[in-house]
């Protein structure tokens, strides 16, 4: 709704299946969970990635928070935050050093999460998009 040209509507259900079963074959691709009585009420997908030294930066392994999501009549809970404990977990457990995530200017509500979870903004991302 606030950027149609870089967010697609979403796909019918057999097609997001279908993406998520290959996204989340690959091998660093983990989906962390958080469920009540049963109940899926949020997920977080993450991938976790060994970035080797490069002239222009230090050598990493971070956790890349590629998506959350949390029901929206189940928000303001602390299932978000609990999700980025968890996957900063996974990534202790995977001997990194930096959870990261990006998140679209717009989305105030995804910026006090992460303000919350106790990271903090370290670049700006710009872009430019052809009209074609």
């Amino acid at each position: 709704m606030h950027q149609p040209d870089r967010y697609a509507p979403l796909p019918e259900d057999r097609d997001m299946i279908a993406h998520l079963q290959t996204w989340l074959s690959q091998h660093d691709i983990h989906a962390l969970g958080f469920e009540k009585g049963g109940a899926l009420l949020g997920y977080t997908i993450i991938e976790i990635e060994n970035r080797d030294a490069t002239p222009f930066r230090a050598s990493e392994t971070r956790a890349m928070v590629h998506h959350i999501c949390v029901d929206s009549e189940q928000r303001r809970q602390g299932i978000g935050l609990a999700l980025l404990e968890a996957a900063r977990a996974m990534l202790r457990e995977a001997g990194g050093q930096v959870l990261a995530i990006t998140y679209a200017e717009f989305n105030s509500a995804s910026a006090g999460l992460v303000e919350r979870a106790g990271l903090r903004p370290v670049m700006h991302f710009a872009e430019w998009r052809s009209d074609n």
